[in-house]
């Protein structure tokens, strides 16, 4: 249940906009790169100090600066005042239980998702909060740890290729967010094939560990759904007619965004429903099963109440009963208890009750 929570204690009683380190990140310092780019040329600085961020973008380019790491609170200030970034802004940016959201401030857009990645040791989704800022010139990605899934946009920015180094920030911006959001399907696939086969296996034998694995999925579901269901109203934040820095030129891009946070949308509501139904599969077989094994103690006790009966009968402690002194009567009680058991037996078997 962490996952499904958010946790904002620390932040009781302080004025909105207070920044908070985070501890026990098991960080080090946050690490900050730059790739300014334009039409003919591409330069790119790993491990950039605070001080030379003053100088970015340089004039004719457009500047995207990766922040990785959001746990100190004194560096994501200084941040803020070289951009000028809304302490609000900041706040969210720190807090990673944000759901999805975009909001249009006067200088700057600010976008913050959830960058979805599957671990296929666990067979678990793990989150990460990403948030961007995008001004005329510049944006701004933060993330909380090393790895993301931006690197395809960034051998396109090397080489020179694609829109992205003729278009503004705007579209670097999509761009981003639409490798997320492609990310998502990735995810889905793994997903499906585990459902697929668990369904496969349930069908077969219903196995207790394999209705685990289901519950297990369909958390995973949950969690996914609660990160990717906001998309849709973010999406239509960036097409607003309001967010001046979304041109006309980019809009029918965060179109396409948004039917594809459609058909993710849509593949989870599937996959949920797939999950519902193995469920209910489950269920009725063991019900089946049940039944089967109930119907077949029935039918055995059934044979032998009438074999019960005549051993209670020559049970009985009276000395008048003829048989009781009857040469072969032990033997002859026996048969008719065996015949009368094998009666019953085919009778059960020609019925097909057993």
């Amino acid at each position: 249940m962490p996952r499904f929570l958010n946790r904002r204690s620390q932040k009781i009683g302080m004025r909105p906009g207070s920044l908070v380190s985070a501890e026990n990140t098991g960080l080090g310092a946050p690490v900050i790169s730059v790739m300014d780019y334009g039409p003919d040329h591409c330069h790119e600085r790993d491990h950039v100090n605070i001080s030379e961020l003053k100088q970015v973008p340089p004039p004719d380019a457009v500047a995207w600066v990766n922040v990785i790491g959001v746990h100190d609170a004194d560096i994501m200030a200084e941040i803020g005042q070289i951009f000028g970034v809304h302490p609000l802004t900041l706040e969210d940016i720190m807090n990673t239980g944000h759901r999805p959201k975009c909001e249009d401030f006067d200088s700057y857009l600010f976008i913050t998702l959830k960058m979805l990645t599957f671990n296929t040791t666990a067979c678990v989704i793990e989150s990460e909060q990403v948030s961007l800022i995008v001004t005329n010139n510049c944006v701004i990605t933060f993330q909380e740890r090393p790895g993301d899934v931006f690197d395809a946009i960034r051998d396109r920015v090397r080489s020179g290729k694609g829109r992205v180094t003729k278009m503004k920030t705007d579209y670097l911006a999509y761009a981003l967010i639409d490798a997320i959001v492609d990310n998502y399907f990735l995810i889905l696939e793994t997903i499906g094939d585990h459902i697929e086969t668990l369904e496969a296996d349930l069908l077969l034998k219903a196995d207790y560990k394999a209705m685990k694995m289901v519950h297990h999925f369909k958390r995973e579901l949950l969690f996914m759904r609660k990160a990717v269901w906001p998309l849709r109203d973010l999406i239509n934040g960036t097409q607003r007619k309001e967010a001046e820095l979304i041109t006309d030129e980019t809009v029918m891009y965060y179109r396409d965004i948004y039917d594809h946070s459609i058909q993710v949308i849509d593949t989870l509501e599937v996959y949920r429903d797939m999950i519902a139904g193995i469920q209910d599969v489950y269920l009725s077989s063991t019900g089946n099963r049940l039944n089967e094994i109930m119907k077949v103690l029935t039918l055995f006790a059934a044979i032998f109440i009438p074999l019960t009966f005549i051993a209670g009968i020559y049970g009985m402690n009276f000395d008048n009963m003829p048989e009781l002194r009857w040469k072969w009567g032990y033997f002859g009680v026996l048969g008719v208890m065996v015949s009368l058991a094998a009666g019953m037996f085919f009778f059960f078997k020609k019925k097909k009750w057993l």
